[in-house]
């Protein structure tokens, strides 16, 4: 944790470093899959530990995309080589957020974490207990960023989190690199949106039909 925070530290003190995080912020935004691609191609053969510190920096400065990241990953590394570079780099986000809530704790958390997701996660973390982090990764509508800060307030361990992290984000890290790998610009962008739409409903009518009963 003591490298995260001189990151944060150096963010915070240099203003070049502090702009540069500002304009990666604005990217990860827009959406802009085609500006994110020329903007990973411009470090050339760097292009891959690039992508690797953006998908730790929009974890840590949540909420921000990581879909795009792994759209252009994928576009950019290849469809099977950038699913493993965003299902690794997602993962050791998710340790970075799980590992600086247990350290910090809920108050200080609150600060930069929306409150209202972390009781929404609370309220999973009530209903499938140990489960959670799985269940959670398997829902597009959850922020995957704030499961993991959640998650490092309660008694998990790290090892089960960071198990539970990886099998439940790889199926959708598949998905989103395939298409990004064969899809470019609006068409991209409006199957994804496509995709995740329809995985909202699934898991919606999913999450009624097993809650049915107890009404």
């Amino acid at each position: 944790m003591g490298g995260a925070a001189a990151v944060a530290l150096l963010v915070l003190c240099w203003p070049e470093a502090r702009h540069e995080a500002v304009r990666i912020g604005r990217l990860l935004a827009s959406l802009d899959v085609a500006a994110l691609l020329a903007y990973l191609r411009s470090f050339g053969p760097w292009a891959m530990l690039v992508s690797f510190f953006l998908m730790i920096f929009q974890a840590l400065a949540a909420p921000l995309p990581a879909f795009v990241i792994t759209f252009a990953n994928a576009a950019l590394f290849g469809w099977w080589q950038g699913a493993l570079l965003s299902w690794f780099s997602a993962t050791v986000a998710a340790a970075l957020c799980f590992c600086l809530a247990r350290m910090l704790g809920r108050d200080t958390l609150a600060r930069w974490v929306s409150p209202d997701a972390l009781r929404r996660c609370d309220g999973f973390f009530s209903r499938y207990g140990r489960y959670t982090v799985l269940v959670c990764r398997l829902l597009p509508f959850v922020s995957f960023d704030a499961v993991s800060y959640a998650a490092g307030l309660t008694s998990m361990g790290l090892m089960e989190f960071l198990v539970a992290t990886a099998l439940g984000q790889l199926p959708a890290t598949l998905i989103y690199s395939y298409v990004g790998a064969m899809l470019s610009g609006g068409i991209q962008m409006m199957l994804s949106g496509l995709l995740v739409l329809f995985s909202i409903s699934i898991m919606i009518y999913a999450i009624k039909r097993k809650s049915a009963p107890n009404d």
